[in-house]
């Protein structure tokens, strides 16, 4: 099954018409014509099986057939990360991350952070290509950046972990988590937290863990505790 995209589906349509990028892939690219059948999800566990009217290049047409409604997870996964300085390595998390199941990211500025500027529309499109890769029908949601202090200051909930570098003793995160709890974890940039941000964490109420004993780049330590909690609630 491919899957595709539209935000503006919901119970109510019966009948819709692709945009023209859409349209395009779907006609020139994927070959598709009158009377066959496409899946599209809304991002919001609506999966809406339907069957092209219109064939056309520029605004493809389509009705509904049928609906169907995925049940969410049982448990809710944020993955706070710092944005590396290398943006395609940023964008690799993004799509393992969604594809993993992760439900919510926001990107932080921290003090060591070398890159201080992201595009989220173009971020915004890797999450939902990762979805439809995925066959996901829940779209995760991407916050908009924000410095560390700031996201700190914010009220949290669920689980709430800290990856960092520094020496001191941590609990492996796979002790740490419980199925069907929420999880919030923070990932530091290239430079790891500086020691201020992680006394921060800690009066915030968040846990410092460790993430195996080898020092793992930003995006892969993202993916590694993504892997972890996923598999505890898929266990």
């Amino acid at each position: 099954m491919q899957l595709f995209y539209n935000p503006d589906l919901d119970q109510s349509v019966s009948q819709f018409t692709f945009s023209q990028e859409e349209s395009r892939h779907i006609v020139k690219v994927l070959r598709k014509k009158e009377g066959d059948t496409l899946h599209i999800t809304n991002g919001k566990g609506f999966i809406f099986e339907s069957e092209i009217l219109l064939a056309d290049t520029k605004r493809c047409k389509a009705h509904v057939i049928s609906t169907t409604k995925k049940h969410p997870q049982r448990h809710w996964l944020h993955m706070v990360v710092a944005p590396t300085k290398n943006n395609d390595r940023f964008e690799w998390f993004l799509e393992k991350a969604t594809e993993i199941g992760v439900n919510e990211i926001t990107p932080i500025f921290c003090d060591r952070s070398e890159r201080k500027v992201i595009k989220k529309e173009r971020l915004e499109k890797v999450v939902q290509s990762a979805m439809k890769q995925s066959l996901r029908s829940y779209l995760p949601k991407l916050n908009d950046a924000i410095a560390y202090k700031d996201y700190i200051a914010q009220p949290q909930n669920g689980l709430l972990f800290i990856a960092h570098c520094e020496e001191e003793e941590k609990v492996d995160l796979k002790r740490r988590v419980a199925a069907d709890t929420d999880v919030t974890i923070l990932i530091g940039p290239e430079g790891d937290f500086s020691p201020d941000e992680i006394q921060l964490a800690r009066k915030s109420g968040f846990l410092p863990v460790s993430l195996g004993e080898y020092r793992l780049r930003t995006e892969t330590a993202a993916i590694v505790a993504c892997t972890t909690v996923t598999i505890i609630n898929n266990s």
